[in-house]
């Protein structure tokens, strides 16, 4: 489960690109804070301290605890934006956890023992329908990630969110239905029929024991006992012109 992070900040009076800009000059990266119906707050968060968290992963899916000046707020990352140069961060936006405690998260999917999945040895092919999934859970039982397992899938089997185990109080955000994480495909029937009539056409095409035959119109073949056969003569010769001896 992703841990409660504590990061502190100060309150930013003003707001605008004129203090952001500010804020960046002195070594920090502006933000804000809002949502569960209270009024929004601008802060500023010192940069070394944000850059490391980012740095460790998972930071828009883990719970961050905000120390504004003694005051706190549980809150989730919802975007960061980065510098489209350095890609580091220019300034955050934070969502306040409700109430309830319960929060809308994405979280990715990973697949494991391919090694083992029959179908994927005899070349088939892993096709990934959703790399992450949506689901509701509390703010501090956000899963890391969520493992499938392809021990033993053949070609043709599909992963539903059915198969995927989730801890207590984590449910996808689809409910209605049992979508796809993942199927695994192979080649056509069809396709296997044509490329292995091709193979057997290939491996036949040499006469057996010599080369192949001459195109039509090319020399003629030689007689069984060695030499060509010699062109037929002429008939007859031509007849004499007439009235000489």
């Amino acid at each position: 489960m992703a841990e409660l992070i504590t990061l502190k900040a100060t309150a930013r009076p003003r707001a605008g690109k004129g203090a952001a800009r500010q804020a960046r000059r002195d070594g920090n990266v502006p933000a804000v804070i809002y949502g569960n119906h209270e009024t929004p707050e601008t802060i500023n968060l010192e940069y070394n301290a944000l850059w490391k968290q980012v740095l460790r992963g998972h930071f828009t899916s883990t719970a961050i605890e905000l120390d504004v000046e003694g005051t706190k707020h549980i809150v989730l990352a919802r975007d960061v934006q980065v510098d489209p140069v350095r890609d580091t961060p220019l300034h955050v936006d934070f969502q306040r956890v409700g109430k309830d405690g319960v929060i809308r998260v994405s979280i990715p999917v990973h697949f494991v023992n391919e090694l083992l999945s029959p179908g994927l040895k005899r070349g088939g092919v892993l096709n990934i329908v959703r790399h992450d999934v949506e689901v509701f859970c509390p703010y501090d039982k956000i899963p890391r990630a969520f493992e499938v397992n392809l021990e033993g899938m053949e070609i043709g089997r599909s992963i539903h969110i059915s198969a995927v185990g989730m801890p207590e109080g984590v449910s996808p955000v689809v409910k209605n239905r049992d979508f796809t994480i993942a199927t695994i495909a192979g080649a056509l029937k069809g396709d296997d029929e044509a490329a292995a009539a091709t193979a057997d056409a290939t491996a036949a095409a040499p006469a057996a024991g010599g080369k192949a035959a001459p195109a039509a119109g090319g020399k003629a073949a030689p007689a069984a006992g060695g030499k060509a056969a010699p062109a037929a003569k002429a008939a007859a010769p031509a007849a004499k012109p007439a009235g000489k001896k």
